[in-house]
């Protein structure tokens, strides 16, 4: 319970009175408000009756703390940043690798080559030359070529010449004319011989076929 006291003090000069203010002020602020009452003493002339009556609590003297202004949180909560999805394509590299499938080669057409149509055929006596400097068409001659020589077909007529005993046959190129003996209508030369007899047999008749 609050109790009440009061207290008169007096001054007797001016400068008292100032003092007795500024501590009436002090008060005021401290917290405590009282009556300040200034009576002309009767007593001495030029004196002052300060009269202080307190009129707050005594509790109230202790000075009141400031309102605590609402707690500052410590620092603004950081919401967490969504957290990133990882991309398709980075997903995709923790799963295991399989080689992409080979692609299935496309069957290659075979390539057949059309049989040669026969023009004319025939059977009659062959043999075989290896010397010469040039055929009848230009060309230097070459006993290792499969080439002949006919009458009258035309240059680089191909003809087809088989050996009836054996059943061996060659293609020859015309690039040359001959034989010019009776019975006889190829030459052949040296190698194209030898691909289908011996060449010790000298002359031998023959199917020929002439392509076209």
């Amino acid at each position: 319970m609050a109790a009440k006291h009061s207290r008169t003090r007096i001054f007797s000069s001016p400068a008292g009175i100032v003092a007795t203010a500024a501590v009436g002020v002090a008060l005021a602020v401290g917290g405590t408000v009282g009556a300040v009452q200034l009576t002309s003493g009767s007593a001495r002339s030029g004196q002052a009756t300060l009269d202080l009556t307190p009129t707050t609590a005594a509790s109230s003297l202790i000075p009141s703390s400031p309102a605590v202004s609402p707690a500052a949180s410590a620092s603004p909560s950081v919401s967490a940043s969504p957290s990133a999805t990882r991309s398709q394509q980075a997903a995709s590299r923790g799963k295991t690798r399989t080689a992409p499938p080979k692609p299935k080669p496309k069957p290659t057409a075979k390539k057949t080559t059309a049989a040669a149509k026969v023009l004319e055929s025939g059977s009659c006596g062959a043999s075989f030359y290896s010397d010469g400097q040039l055929t009848a068409n230009g060309e230097s001659f070459n006993p290792g070529a499969l080439t002949a020589a006919h009458k009258t077909l035309p240059f680089n007529t191909k003809v087809r010449v088989t050996n009836p005993a054996n059943g061996k046959s060659v293609v020859v190129r015309i690039n040359d004319r001959g034989p010019f003996i009776d019975g006889r209508c190829l030459d052949l030369s040296r190698a194209a011989f030898a691909s289908i007899a011996s060449v010790d047999v000298g002359a031998l008749t023959v199917r020929y076929e002439v392509l076209g």
